[in-house]
């Protein structure tokens, strides 16, 4: 009797297992029409033919945004907060990440007329910027504090609402002096974003109990990028520096970028001057010392007018290529991607040599 149960013991197990393993074969190549039996075989096929490529993340970054002054003059004249935004949104929306300088706080307060230097938004165009794909801004400039603390903060406030992160200004002097870091595709990035401090009022620097803007410190700086880069996969550094309408960069533009690539920074993308400034490739990493006017109502000159936007594509080993793409900016307002034969002077402008660099190119937006 004990013999019999321990047969049985080891026999009811290889049954189960035998019928188990005649259901799946059934399921899987057996004569039926099921169309989840379909679906199913149909994934299986997909998966096994398809590779699957390199992960790779794309970052699109712009010049200087102002939608302000005469920017919203256009925009009222429209009745159109997308104005600014229509001949180019489509391209930004090819980018996993979107990055720009918000030269502007975004809160209630009193008209800015044309011609005033300091500069406010209306609430709402948060929303534009968010619909244009934006995803990241710097806000470590000489007017994002126009409006000072309270227009600041009403400006965070907003630009959390529509999920938008933004880099170098703070309720304190961590939060200014903190990475915004951004996942996509399977990479993180960090991005940091400093100001020039002379000709700026003290007041609009970060504290510890006074919310403001990061000023440009490198000892500060360095410790930052190293602790970010422990963080993350890349680390992008903002800088707003630089001698207004001057196409090469001064000793503290180059000074500052450089340690940031030193320091273990991935690429710094500079603004303020309002003109498109030189590039370099240093250490192996791209510096961008000025992108140049994006939205911006300076139309008195053509380089006040014209800009670039840069589309890099980042995988594992770094940046595998960079696209960029002349904008010029038509009725005070609204920047448009303009044919290359109509760039020749801001190429001569970056005096970089892009043929020389497999990995950078140019190209129209248009396209």
């Amino acid at each position: 009797m004990k013999e019999m149960k321990k047969q049985y013991f080891f026999i009811i197990p290889l049954a189960i297992l035998v019928v188990s393993a005649g259901f799946l074969r059934w399921a899987i190549f057996g004569d039926h029409s099921s169309i989840a039996q379909t679906d199913l075989l149909a994934s299986l096929s997909v998966n096994q033919i398809v590779p699957q490529g390199p992960a790779e993340a794309s970052l699109i970054a712009v010049g200087d945004i102002m939608l302000s002054r005469g920017v919203a003059v256009k925009i009222k004249q429209n009745n159109s907060n997308d104005y600014p935004f229509l001949n180019v949104k489509d391209y930004l929306k090819t980018g996993d990440i979107v990055f720009g300088n918000l030269e502007t706080p975004i809160a209630t307060g009193r008209e800015i007329k044309p011609g005033e230097l300091t500069f406010r938004s209306e609430p709402g165009l948060e929303k534009n910027l968010k619909e244009s794909n934006f995803s990241i801004l710097s806000l470590a400039n000489n007017h994002t504090m126009n409006f000072g603390e309270n227009g600041l903060k009403e400006t965070f406030d907003l630009l959390n609402s529509q999920g938008i992160k933004y880099a170098g200004a703070g309720n304190n002097a961590n939060e200014a002096n903190a990475p915004a870091i951004i996942e996509s595709n399977g990479f993180k990035f960090a991005f940091l974003a400093y100001s020039y401090s002379s000709m700026i009022p003290a007041s609009y620097g970060a504290i510890d109990t006074r919310a403001g803007i990061a000023f440009m410190d490198i000892e500060k700086m360095k410790i930052a990028v190293a602790e970010a880069k422990r963080q993350v996969d890349f680390v992008i550094v903002s800088m707003h520096a630089g001698t207004e309408y001057i196409y090469t960069p001064i000793q503290e533009q180059t000074e500052f970028a450089r340690a940031a690539i030193d320091s273990g920074a991935d690429m710094v993308i500079g603004h303020h001057p309002h003109v498109v400034q030189e590039m370099e490739k240093y250490n192996g990493k791209y510096i961008f010392y000025s992108l140049g006017n994006f939205i911006f109502d300076q139309m008195w000159s053509v380089p006040t007018r014209e800009g670039i936007v840069m589309k890099a594509t980042f995988e594992k080993s770094g940046v595998k290529k960079i696209e960029l793409s002349p904008v010029l900016i038509q009725n005070y307002a609204q920047p448009e991607f303009i044919d290359l034969s109509e760039a020749t002077d801001i190429f001569k402008r970056l005096a970089y040599d892009i043929e020389g660099d497999s990995i950078i190119v140019w190209k129209s937006g248009k396209n």
